[in-house]
Parts: structure tokens; C-alpha cells; sequence
């Protein structure tokens, strides 16, 4: 496999922006050697991927992911009953999945005993950014994935095992969530002042704290808290969403980075606990885009993730389509893939520039037939994706589209 070659594509975006005239990426030995025109001669005697009428950009970064789910029905629930090697199966097949829709490095907000944070990760996989199991009390949602606490002795001591284990990022999950049976995403499970013990003891250890939280409450209690991050933010009430706009302010002074979990494939129905959900509340999803549509607009940060794994409609490798429901909330199209390549590097604190292209970064690179800014749908029309700078997805001598090209290409 190459370890030298050239990208040469119509368009690009660099992981803030889009550059004109479309670029040359040179790749050499797993880095961005050179960002070059389009229009620039080509070496002679180095491979070239040549893509007329296709974007490259930096690999996608699915910033919530359960890669221990494997898109069941019930899938988490279904985690607790497997086996050892089971599990490693299902996180490998989770993985791959995630790569063949070019996402390059996933952040896993909640494995079963450190099942995806522990292992090592293959050449053909994603860089994994883990949070192990998350915290939540005795009997709370999640609490089969084995990270259950409850009192300030235990929880700072589950933030001292996350760190010794290796995490990334330490998750609490503020509020029940639907996903568990028996919990109830509207009920608090802790209070501010655990909550705060939590981020003090992960900020101790140089780690971020970012908190699962659907109700109101939750929410406020994140903020007070001084969380990080948190996922969903969805600020449901029995009667439907209801943002209070002191929150909003809050989220954005604080700068607080929201992942609202969009994403899922549109052909198919919402998950059951999902409808019942929005039965109970009448909840819609018009009203969720609305929701974040707020957020956008008062300046709070907003991440791409979907939860992906946890049933039929959210399979690993269904990122473009949270990219697209960004859309629909009213974000440009340069800030949602922002939120899937810089924004999420950024957050996630990804070293060696992944997130960019860049002179030197990592080269996660990823080549779509279309120019998103046309069409977001291209974005699920992947043509290469290179991990590590080796390409992991690409074109084949054979195929109907143009093979690999050495020496000079024509314009």
C-alpha cells in the first residue's frame, strides 16, 4: 500500500472552511506533507487519485458513539448478555462501519467495561477517543455497562479509575435517559453538588466532563456544575421542549459544546422508546430543529454525533445525516461540517492536527463525489477514505470510475 500519493479534487474544505479552486493534498509516510492548487503541476512518478467534480476533506469525527451497540433494537440492553469475545466482535464490526462512511476517529461516550477503550485499535479502524462506562447511580440508565457510583468516595473514585484506564473524556449521565428500561429521561439522577465533584476530580486529571441531560433540570444542573460539554441538551418537559432563554445565555457564556445527537437514516421509523417519548410529550422533531436553530443563533458551540448503534435508525456510519439535520436547524454548510471535522477535533483534543488539513496534520482524509455545498446528500457518497495516510477506501483499477494515475494528470 502506498505510503506516498497525491488527492487532487475539485473542491475541499479544510476543516473551517472551504478553499477555492480545489487543492492538491500530498501525502507522505501518514502525514500532510503539502496543500497545494489544484491547478499546480503534479510530481512525476507519485500516484495520484485523481477526482474531478469531488470534495476532500478532513475525516469525519463522530463525537457520541456506542461502537459496543451494533444498531439492534434494544442494542445496549442486548450488550449486557454477550460474552468477552462477543462484545470485541461487535466492536469491530462497529468500527469498520464507521470507517466505510468515512469517519476516522469516533468518540465512544459509553462502553461496557472498558470493552472499546481497552483494546487496541487496528490499522483499518478509527482513531477512538473513550469515556469507558459512564457514571450514573446504582440501578441508573446505563448501569449494566458497569459504571455505576453514588456518594462523593465513589464517584471520585470512578473518575480516578476512568483516568488510570485511559479515557479521553469522562461522561455522567445527569439525567435517566430512554434507552434503559425503568428510567426516565424527565427524573433528575444527581444534584449539583455530585455532579460537581465529578467535573472537579476529572479537571484534577486534566480530563473534560461532558454530561448526558434531556430535562430542564438536568441541564441547569450541568451549568451550575461546570460541565464541559452536553449531549443532547434536549431541555424536554411534559408538555414538549421548552428552552428557558437564561439557559441558552448560560450554554453560550460558558461555552459550553452541545452534541444534540442528530442523525439517524430517514427511511426508517424512530426507535419505539423514541415515539413513546414523543407520545408522552408531543415532542417533534420540527420542534427539535427549532430548539437548536436557538443555539446556533445565540453562539453556542454544537457538535456532529449521533448515538450511533443504539437502534435500526442510528447505525454506526450514519454521521452525514446529522451533518444534514444541522442543516435543517439553519446552520451554513461550512459550520456543520465544521462540527464533524474542526470543531470536533477541537473538542475531543485530538492531537497531530486530525480534524484539519494542514501542513503536517495526521492525513484522515476523506474524498465525497459532489460538492457538499450543492448537495449535503454527497456526503454519503464516499469515494476514498485515508486513515492514518493509508488509504482504506479507495477506487480500484477496474472499476467504472477512474482508477489511480502516475505522473502528470490533466486539468
Amino acid at each position: 500500500m502506498w505510503t506516498s500519493f497525491v488527492i487532487r479534487a475539485e473542491h475541499a474544505f479544510d476543516g473551517e472552511r472551504f478553499l477555492p479552486g480545489g487543492v492538491q493534498v500530498h501525502v507522505e509516510n501518514g502525514r500532510i506533507a503539502q496543500l497545494l492548487p489544484r491547478s499546480a503541476p503534479l510530481p512525476d512518478g507519485k500516484p495520484v487519485l485523481e477526482r474531478p467534480g469531488a470534495t476532500v476533506l478532513p475525516g469525519l469525527i463522530d463525537t457520541h458513539v456506542h461502537t459496543v451497540a451494533g444498531g439492534e433494537p434494544d442494542a445496549l440492553a442486548l450488550d449486557a448478555h454477550r460474552s468477552a469475545a462477543e462484545r470485541e466482535q461487535v466492536v469491530r464490526r462497529s468500527l469498520l462501519a464507521q470507517v466505510r462512511a468515512g469517519v476516522t476517529t469516533v468518540r465512544d461516550l459509553g462502553d461496557n467495561r472498558f470493552a472499546a477503550l481497552g483494546r487496541p485499535v487496528a490499522d483499518d479502524e478509527p482513531t477512538v477517543v473513550g469515556s469507558g462506562p459512564p457514571i450514573t447511580p446504582p440501578g441508573g440508565h446505563c448501569a449494566a455497562l458497569g459504571g455505576e457510583a453514588q456518594g462523593p468516595e465513589q464517584l471520585a473514585a470512578a473518575v480516578d479509575r476512568l483516568y488510570e484506564r485511559g479515557a479521553g473524556v469522562v461522561k455522567i449521565l445527569v439525567s435517566g435517559g430512554a434507552m434503559t428500561a425503568g428510567s426516565d429521561l424527565l427524573q433528575l439522577q444527581f444534584d449539583v453538588e455530585a455532579v460537581r465533584i465529578v467535573v472537579r476530580r476529572a479537571h484534577r486529571h486534566g480530563l473534560p466532563v461532558t454530561a448526558h441531560a434531556h430535562s430542564v433540570p438536568s441541564v441547569e444542573v450541568c451549568l451550575e456544575a461546570g460541565v464541559d460539554g452536553i449531549e443532547h441538551c434536549t431541555c424536554l418537559t411534559p408538555t414538549g421542549i421548552r428552552t428557558p432563554p437564561e439557559v441558552i445565555d448560560k450554554l453560550a457564556e460558558r461555552q459550553v459544546i452541545v452534541c444534540p445527537t442528530f442523525g439517524r437514516l430517514p427511511d426508517l421509523p424512530p426507535s419505539p422508546q423514541a415515539a413513546r417519548i414523543a407520545h408522552r410529550t408531543g415532542m417533534t422533531l420540527q420542534e427539535r430543529f427549532a430548539q437548536v436553530g436557538l443555539l446556533h443563533a445565540a453562539g453556542v458551540r454544537l457538535l456532529a454525533g449521533t448515538d450511533a448503534g443504539i437502534h435500526p435508525a442510528k447505525p454506526h456510519g450514519v454521521l452525514p445525516h446529522s451533518i444534514a439535520e444541522l442543516l435543517k436547524s439553519g446552520l451554513p454548510i461550512g459550520q456543520a461540517l465544521e462540527a464533524a471535522t474542526g470543531g470536533a477535533a477541537r473538542a475531543c483534543a485530538l492531537a497531530e492536527g486530525a480534524g484539519f488539513l494542514r501542513r503536517g496534520a495526521v492525513a484522515d482524509l476523506l474524498v465525497v463525489d459532489g460538492d457538499p455545498r450543492d448537495d449535503v446528500a454527497c456526503l454519503t457518497r464516499v469515494q476514498d477514505v485515508v486513515l492514518r495516510g493509508r488509504p482504506v477506501v479507495a477506487r480500484l483499477p477496474g472499476d467504472r470510475r477512474e482508477a489511480p494515475s502516475r505522473g502528470r494528470a490533466h486539468d
